[in-house]
């Protein structure tokens, strides 16, 4: 007998059977997923080992008194949460579709290095267009954000850096605008400083940016020229934990001179000085070459001509 005609059959899969398999294997048990299904176990039992006879593979086996998944069970679970994702996506598309002003979503990965002040400023602007948008923001690394780019998980990613050319990764980098930086703390530490910026920093608390922040190694750079001698009380890849700490007087901490107002008012800090040979860079990353989503034109268009083009007019009056 020829060997094909011994494999299983898998062109009628039994989605019922697999979504089972699916609650199973993230509840951890039959009997808790049983609770949540509001089945019993048997009845549980018996459709898995339907599923596995279809399959013709063995999905779990026995770990003590429980079950953990097979090497197969652990392959064709990656399979099955991309089919119940794909499909819980498909249902809110057609709920969206049937709605009579349905909002256009918008996806914007955000890199943890950059700040969240700005972040917030740059694309409040896609809020207030005459066709409903409705946000989905995502935060995380850079690599792990432009992933998700690649597969059109994500419409646009914001970073304090262009396209990284290591990555294999088609994407293109448009410049949002750039800002001088400059340096920050709370009250009551600022009042304990006894010299004047940059001399200031010399032995003081300093919370720096993490070693992935595009900025990091020309402040310390910048730190070395000037003979300044901070103590480092802090490196963090987060800008939100990073500001938190600063806030409650932990250290100094830098920050993008075109939202120093904002930065001032919302935390409670003052601004101490300016360091106007680092320019801090804030960059869309999108897979398209020439902008034309609505939303994301109108966030280039305001970060170019409101809140970086303000900033850098405003650095240029206080040089003259």
């Amino acid at each position: 007998m020829d060997d094909s005609a011994r494999l299983p059959t898998l062109s009628r899969l039994n989605y019922k059977h697999l979504r089972y398999f699916w609650m199973v294997a993230r509840a951890g048990s039959i009997a808790r997923a049983a609770e949540q299904l509001h089945l019993t176990p048997q009845s549980i039992s018996t459709q898995l080992g339907a599923l596995e006879a279809s399959l013709g593979v063995a999905l779990f086996q026995r770990a003590g008194r429980g079950l953990e998944l097979s090497e197969a069970g652990r392959r064709i679970l990656h399979h099955a949460e991309e089919i119940f994702t794909l499909g819980d996506e498909l249902l809110e598309a057609a709920h969206d579709e049937s709605r009579s002003q349905r909002a256009l979503p918008l996806r914007i990965g955000i890199a943890d290095s950059v700040a969240k002040s700005v972040v917030q400023r740059v694309i409040a602007p896609a809020l207030q267009l005459a066709e409903p948008m409705r946000l989905i923001c995502r935060e995380g690394r850079l690599d792990l954000l432009l992933a998700e780019l690649a597969v059109h998980r994500l419409d646009m990613v914001i970073a304090d850096r262009p396209m990284p050319s290591n990555l294999n990764v088609r994407g293109y980098s448009h410049l949002l605008g750039e800002s001088e930086l400059a340096i920050f703390a709370a009250p009551a530490l600022a009042a304990t400083l006894p010299l004047a910026f940059p001399a200031l920093l010399d032995n003081a608390p300093l919370l720096l940016p993490g070693e992935d922040v595009a900025i990091r190694h020309r402040l310390e750079h910048w730190l070395a020229a000037m003979d300044l001698r901070p103590r480092i009380i802090g490196e963090f890849d987060d800008n939100a934990l990073l500001t938190a700490f600063a806030q409650a007087g932990a250290g100094l901490f830098f920050a993008p001179a075109a939202i120093a107002d904002d930065l001032c008012r919302r935390h409670e800090v003052v601004e101490l000085g300016r360091v106007a040979t680092i320019r801090e860079q804030l960059y869309a990353i999108t897979t398209e070459r020439r902008l034309t989503h609505p939303a994301i034109v109108a966030i280039r268009d305001t970060a170019r001509d409101e809140l970086f083009g303000k900033a850098g007019q405003k650095g240029r009056q206080a040089r003259k």
